[in-house]
């Protein structure tokens, strides 16, 4: 059952969380690791995938067909004002975030970032008005973190719910919007970023069209009772396949899409992570969310360091961690790194120095002892895929 966490804390998450498709994952033949707290699917194998297996398969799966994820570890959240009041929940948010959410018609959706009081990244979510409340949905690995800090600067009349008995899946790739048109009649008529409450089989579902890989797709909230069955009709369907963690991974990193905890922490801004974005131009200038003045410093007079995409020479990958030199001056350091299944080269992230990070910039990675040539390349590495209508 959904439940109001106004008073819940981060000592409150249970010990060992399950996933609702735990037994459906090895079934499928799921190899199972830990992220977030849960043991997740990194990657699937058998005879029955007519992917193959493997994250290589998996990912080019997902970019020719539909790749299944299993995203139930992400936080989904409610934030609802007393009697329904949409602008007293968008005016609570709206202290926490720099978006703007009173504007956002319903069944829209914003990306947005927890910024704590330094300017330091909390963690970056999805806003979605699905009145009469807000809905958000945040990364597994600071789920409980983030809930104590939303809770914490939320007036005590604006009710935050857990929804911790839905599932929640994406369906990603070129064949999605078909696929899950057949399945649920209304979702084609979705674009991206854009949401809304559907029925399949007697089960109240929400489907937005949004995901993290670079292609079409959709992020569909299930209940957790119904969750198998339902993905059991998705993958009957020749067009969708597993996939897991891995693939997931590559595929987000070829859409320049960063990674909380890698790529956004604390110790990174929305000004040197190039999320500009996301900060709403009218916020920018009125202020009146947490970590403003910090933020609005580094806009006026910019950072030492900015988020860029690196194309590595050769096939050995960079990974987090990697150092990054101009010569023998370290100017940097790779946060995401990986081979591109699509491109067929290494590519990375890294945070280098200001002066470093125009276009075209020749620069040198550290792997193991050796220098590896890369130059600095804009992002999404590979072209982003979204439906946006006709």
């Amino acid at each position: 059952m959904s439940e109001d966490i106004s008073d819940t804390h981060p000592d409150d998450m249970p010990e060992k969380p399950v996933l609702p498709l735990d037994a459906w994952h090895r079934k499928m033949g799921a190899r199972m690791v830990e992220f977030a707290g849960y043991q997740m699917p990194i990657q699937y194998a058998g005879e029955h995938l007519l992917h193959g297996g493997g994250i290589v398969a998996e990912h080019n799966w997902t970019r020719e067909h539909a790749g299944l994820f299993d995203v139930s570890h992400m936080g989904q959240l409610g934030v609802e004002g007393p009697d329904g009041d949409m602008q007293a929940a968008a005016d609570a948010l709206e202290a926490l975030l720099p978006g703007d959410i009173s504007s956002l018609s319903e069944g829209k959706m914003r990306y947005s970032l927890l910024i704590d009081e330094d300017g330091g990244i909390l963690d970056d979510l999805i806003v979605t008005n699905a009145g009469p409340r807000y809905t958000m949905v945040v990364n597994g690995a600071c789920k409980w973190d983030d809930i104590a800090h939303i809770r914490e600067h939320l007036p005590d009349d604006i009710t935050l719910t857990h929804y911790d008995d839905y599932a929640l899946l994406a369906l990603q790739g070129p064949k999605a919007g078909a696929v899950l048109e057949e399945l649920v009649p209304g979702t084609g008529k979705l674009v991206f970023m854009t949401a809304g409450l559907f029925e399949w089989n007697g089960a109240h579902i929400w489907v937005s069209r949004s995901g993290y890989t670079g292609e079409d797709g959709f992020e569909i909230s299930v209940p957790a009772d119904k969750v198998e069955e339902f993905a059991d009709a998705l993958v009957a369907n020749e067009h969708v396949q597993p996939v897991g963690l891995g693939a997931r991974d590559s595929l987000r990193l070829e859409a320049g899409l960063p990674l909380y905890g890698h790529d956004l922490t604390t110790e990174t801004d929305p000004v040197s992570a190039r999320l500009l974005f996301a900060l709403t131009k009218s916020r920018r200038e009125s202020g009146g969310w947490m970590g403003h003045a910090p933020v609005a410093e580094k806009l006026a007079n910019g950072t030492q360091t900015k988020r860029v995409g690196l194309k590595v020479e050769g096939r050995m990958p960079a990974r987090e961690g990697a150092l990054v030199f101009d010569g023998d001056k370290e100017i940097g350091r790779v946060t995401s790194g990986g081979f591109s299944p699509t491109l067929g080269h290494p590519i990375a992230m890294a945070y280098v120095a200001s002066d470093y990070a125009k276009t075209d910039t020749a620069l040198q990675i550290e792997v193991r002892g050796k220098r590896l040539d890369a130059v600095v390349t804009p992002m999404p590495f590979v072209p982003q895929n979204y439906y946006r209508g006709e």
